[in-house]
């Protein structure tokens, strides 16, 4: 009879432990200065709340915890490590897919728990084994940086650039030009023109995007410079040409494969641009993609597509006139 008395006070006193464990060992004194911390560090994090309790558990509503990218909660405390523990992971996921969540978390018996699992079919729903016997619901809210859209430029009038410079910013990222010479209309956020600056001091992240607009003579070099780096998107302009053999002088130079292979090149997708501002749309269009994870068309994938029977015509050429009569037509007259 004593037996499940005694895991009743070991889970208990877990669960206390962990409650009084978020308020001993946190590194910040307070949310904002966590926040702030994080904010300076340029570094996503999300912030869960309780909204709502019903029956027994330690949190109530307004309990405040900050989880950071590396799933380490740096502030705060929902009450216990019983629902700390599967709200690190949708936290992480949040942080991921940058999108909030409002999460339950039932605190039950094994056997209601593993009920609940078998007949729930909601990703937002997580049954924790405990005796507490209630039901938490927690807002899981992610906090990300502005993407950086880093443009390394040639110097001139470069009109690719200007619209590139004007769409980053409409789509909401800070926008830094690497430029030797700019002739810009439009303002960045961040501008570098220091024609020796060194391309491997860039803190490029792996949620930024890289556009190269060196025209050729300095492609190599600008991507050998960069190639430690692991940004989402990294395009360069180029025809297919210049395009191959810039990635052949990269392997000559030992630059990794890995690397190589993040390249796109000729950068954008195939959307029949021509215009500056249209180039620059479909580089732009590519980029979000990435960021999306939707495949896309790219220009240096982009194939013929076959002809259907329907589709299929004899041309008629007579002193560079033409004349295209269906097929089809040709067959029944024939």
């Amino acid at each position: 009879m004593s037996r499940p008395y005694t895991i009743v006070v070991r889970l208990e006193f877990i669960y206390i432990a962990g409650f009084f464990r978020g308020w001993i060992k946190m590194p910040y004194k307070s949310l904002a200065e966590a926040i702030a911390k994080l904010e300076a560090e340029r570094r996503p994090y999300a912030v869960a709340t309780v909204v709502r309790v019903s029956g027994s558990s330690l949190g109530k509503p307004g309990f405040k915890m900050v989880v950071d990218d590396r799933g380490e909660i740096v502030y705060g405390t929902l009450g216990g490590v019983c629902p700390e523990g599967p709200i690190i992971s949708i936290a992480l996921e949040c942080i991921r897919e940058e999108e909030p969540r409002l999460v339950k978390v039932h605190l039950e018996s094994t056997e209601e728990a593993v009920k609940g699992m078998a007949t729930s079919g909601s990703r937002d729903e997580i049954f924790v084994e405990t005796f507490c016997g209630g039901t938490m619901e927690i807002f899981v809210d992610p906090i990300t940086p502005a993407r950086r859209l880093f443009i390394i430029g040639q110097g001139g009038k470069d009109d690719v650039e200007e619209a590139l410079v004007r769409f980053g910013k409409i789509l909401g990222f800070e926008v830094w030009v690497i430029d030797p010479m700019p002739m810009l209309e439009a303002e960045p956020d961040k501008l570098i023109s220091d024609i020796d600056f060194d391309l491997s001091k860039l803190d490029i992240g792996p949620r930024d995007c890289v556009v190269v607009l060196t025209k050729g003579e300095r492609d190599v070099k600008v991507l050998e410079a960069i190639s430690d780096k692991t940004p989402i998107y990294l395009g360069l302009m180029a025809s297919r040409k210049r395009a191959l053999r810039n990635l052949e002088l990269l392997r000559e130079r030992g630059v990794p494969e890995e690397f190589i292979a993040r390249i796109s090149t000729p950068a954008g997708i195939d959307i029949g641009a021509k215009m500056p501002a249209e180039i620059a749309l479909s580089i732009m269009a590519e980029a979000v993609a990435r960021i999306r994870g939707v495949p896309v068309a790219r220009k240096a994938e982009t194939a013929a597509q076959p002809q259907t029977t329907q589709e299929a015509r004899t041309s008629i050429s007579l002193r560079g006139l033409s004349c295209d009569v269906p097929a089809a037509t040709l067959k029944d007259k024939g």
